[in-house]
């Protein structure tokens, strides 16, 4: 068995450009947030300027509840560089909002790993500026 948890020390860090700011503020925080288009009401991720459904620049950030199902994931055996311990599984979790997310799922073996497994989201601080969203069972669904 091979437990699945976050790796936080020497990941390379995302770089916050100023349309994201807001995601990375919620993050700290402990807050995933996303983008509703306040026209035609689309979930947006990530950060943009226009929808990408009816091109409107009426967006507003909105609070996720950060919960979803896994969509699709790998896992890894053989990392790129030493700083990612394996094994770790990169995935795409399908939130209840209507948006993916590129993620990692941690708190379970990789053998538990399934389509539509319920998760939820925990925050990990990597830096003093980043904190990242994590992905691991859902309590509440197991």
């Amino acid at each position: 068995m091979s437990r699945l948890e976050p790796r936080l020390l020497g990941i390379p860090v995302p770089r916050i450009g100023p349309e994201s700011v807001p995601y990375w503020e919620g993050t700290r925080l402990g807050e995933l947030r996303f983008q509703r288009c306040d026209a035609c009401g689309a979930a947006n991720f990530g950060p943009g300027l226009v929808c990408r459904k009816c091109r409107s620049r009426d967006l507003t950030w909105t609070r996720s509840a950060g919960r979803g199902e896994v969509f699709s994931w790998t896992v890894i055996w053989r990392p790129q560089t030493p700083a990612f311990e394996v094994p770790y599984a990169p995935a795409i979790v399908r939130l209840d909002e209507g948006y993916d997310l590129l993620t990692a799922l941690v708190g379970l073996d990789h053998a538990e790993i399934s389509d539509g497994l319920r998760v939820c989201v925990e925050f990990h601080e990597i830096s003093p500026e980043i904190t990242l969203p994590f992905f691991a069972p859902d309590p509440e669904h197991r």
